[in-house]
């Protein structure tokens, strides 16, 4: 494996943190803004990140995509507001420690088939849930600065921080 198990970890708590960073810039009066109709809301958009790491962590560890543990998780983001997907994003940082935290090195190695593709476990949590993150967060990033948020720097995006301003 690439990163270890430690880093994964860590890194799947920096995307928490810094989705919970970006979503503390939404103005609340803009939580319906999508760029078109057919894309996800700002809402809409966190509601997915609420749960998709988390059911896609579980589906690595069990070698199989469950799709009732996946409808349910669904409907359960479909009907919370942004405050209480936002305590379920938090909740993420000591899930992945408890889920990725019992795997062995061995583990991360073993062959999975997900969607049609095979691929060892640990590269299916890079490739599809912290590189999800990475891409979804800069989703949210982008409709932030289209709601006018023109402070935010990539210091917002990737350390999760606000940049110092320059005078």
């Amino acid at each position: 494996m690439v990163l270890t198990k430690s880093e994964l970890i860590a890194s799947l708590q920096h995307e928490v943190h810094v989705l919970l960073h970006l979503a503390s810039k939404i103005d609340r009066a803009k939580v319906d803004y999508r760029p078109t109709p057919k894309q996800r809301s700002t809402l809409e958009l966190l509601r997915y990140l609420s749960f998709m790491g988390p059911v896609m962590v579980e589906a690595a560890r069990h070698g199989a995509f469950d799709g009732a543990a996946w409808g349910a998780a669904v409907q359960a983001a479909d009907a919370r507001d942004l405050d209480q997907t936002l305590v379920a994003i938090a909740a993420q940082r000591d899930a992945y420690a408890s889920a990725i935290g019992v795997m062995s090195d061995a583990d991360f190695r073993v062959e999975i088939e997900m969607f049609g593709r095979k691929t060892s476990r640990g590269a299916f949590l890079v490739n599809t849930v912290l590189c999800g993150y990475a891409a979804y967060r800069t989703q949210l990033f982008v409709y932030l600065k289209a709601c006018g948020r023109e402070e935010l720097s990539t210091m917002n995006l990737w350390a999760g921080v606000d940049a110092a301003m320059a005078d």
